[in-house]
């Protein structure tokens, strides 16, 4: 689980003056028995509501799977026996995945979580066994449950593991209108139940893995199958269901975002530098650390922070004395001939090669611009922005997952020239659900506001 998708948990670790939580019965995804000491010793059962008191006690905290926590798998016969025993299994598997962003090079993954009923929880070290096709095969047919799955599905797919059916939580929630959508808040909104995430950004590249640890991983894949299907039934009730299916459909085919073009401009504070020969001495430095931090497997930022890598390029030195006046980091010591190589490389560069200071783009202009380049273009926005928020507003729904943004932006600034609408959309990638939305809408703002 990334840990952007669960910095919303607020509660960790056992509350004192509550009476032990006693777990899920042992291959159960749904069902739970909790005893909370609060006022009126409330007991919760099966998550469906708060019975024996008026007042709600506090939401409980689950911090223990409900078969302890496994051993890790790290070897091929062990992997072998966990493909039979998840084949044996009933129902939908529950997957998640650690990765260790921020600490090692890339967002591979070193730990796999999945539970399955009738099967129980299995924690895999994808590191020491790469290939976990094994499972791919057992479960082929098989529904996964993940959340936040464009998330993990890319580091999954590097070691061999790829869903034929999804149902991704977190996507769901959002569909369903919760204000909140990291797994605990969701947890706490359908199964009136919280997880300990204390252990959310941790290293998951140390071995071995500590137990605690372990226990989290365990957490994250023990209730998922209760909460797919509670969200399900949400989702039916507010008719959005279809919707959630075609989106999780299109989830199948995700592989990860595009390369970006010029990845050094993400740098953060690159506004700061001034002038095409500091942008190239920046680019240089950037591909330098890329180099680095990809022969010791460590995250760019561990070899040298952002703002030091400016700090450089800003002073251009020419030595190893400059150097060591213009950033103090540790990092600029450690690999002081990379970076005064990668100054010079820069301060080298032909004038006629030097970067643009920004590149070129098929993009839209900035809505704030369209009035005056293009007045009816600029109308047509408004008018399908403030239908298509109504219409968000109505059904519970983020109006950005009712149409990318991009994709409306780009269609009522540049219309079709046959006045296909919904062949315009589903070039770019809209749902059927989504078009018969916002189809009729555009198609109306076109009408009303042609193209002069």
């Amino acid at each position: 689980m990334s840990e952007s998708s669960i910095a919303e948990s607020s509660t960790s670790g056992e509350r004192t003056g509550s009476a032990p939580l006693a777990s899920p019965a042992a291959g159960s995804g749904s069902s739970f028995e909790v005893t909370h000491s609060a006022a009126g010793n409330a007991d919760l059962t099966d998550a469906d509501g708060l019975e024996g008191t008026d007042e709600a006690p506090d939401i409980p905290v689950l911090d223990r799977p409900a078969d302890g926590v496994p051993a890790v798998i790290e070897d091929e016969r062990a992997l072998v026996a966990a493909a039979q025993a998840l084949r044996a299994g009933t129902g939908p598997v529950a997957v998640d995945a650690e990765r260790a962003s921020g600490y090692r090079y890339g967002q591979r993954a070193y730990l796999v979580q999945l539970r399955r009923e009738g099967s129980g929880t299995f924690l895999i070290d994808p590191i020491a066994v790469p290939d976990l096709q094994p499972l791919s095969q057992a479960l082929d047919g098989v529904e996964w449950i993940l959340h936040a799955a464009t998330q993990d599905l890319p580091c999954l797919a590097e070691v061999g593991l790829r869903p034929s059916r999804l149902f991704d939580t977190e996507l769901g929630a959002r569909l369903a209108g919760l204000p909140r959508v990291g797994l605990s808040a969701v947890l706490e909104h359908y199964l009136t139940i919280r997880l300990a995430k204390e252990h959310s950004a941790v290293d998951w590249s140390t071995r071995p893995l500590p137990e605690p640890w372990l226990r989290y991983a365990a957490l994250d894949v023990e209730l998922l199958v209760g909460l797919r299907d509670a969200l399900e039934a949400d989702l039916e009730a507010q008719g959005k269901l279809d919707w959630a299916r075609q989106e999780f459909d299109h989830l199948l085919d995700f592989t990860g975002p595009p390369p970006r073009v010029d990845p050094w401009r993400r740098t953060s504070g690159l506004h700061k530098v001034r002038g095409r020969r500091s942008a190239a001495v920046v680019r240089e430095l950037w591909y330098a650390r890329d180099a680095i931090a990809r022969s010791r497997d460590l995250s760019p930022g561990r070899v040298l922070p952002d703002a030091g890598l400016l700090d450089i390029a800003r002073a251009a030195p020419a030595t190893p004395a400059d150097l060591a006046a213009a950033c103090r980091h540790k990092g600029a010591r450690r690999h002081e001939r990379e970076w005064l190589a990668a100054v010079g490389r820069g301060l080298d560069v032909p004038e006629a090669q030097l970067p643009p200071a920004t590149l070129p783009s098929d993009a839209p202009p900035p809505i704030r611009a369209w009035a005056d380049r293009d007045p009816a273009a600029a109308s047509r926005y408004a008018q399908v922005r403030e239908a298509m928020l109504a219409y968000a507003e109505d059904h519970a729904l983020p109006v950005e997952n009712l149409l990318s943004p991009d994709a409306l932006r780009r269609l009522v600034w540049a219309p079709p020239s046959d006045g296909d609408v919904v062949a315009d959309l589903t070039r770019r990638g809209a749902r059927p659900w989504q078009i018969a939305i916002a189809a009729p809408l555009v198609e109306q703002a076109l009408r009303e506001h042609p193209s002069s």
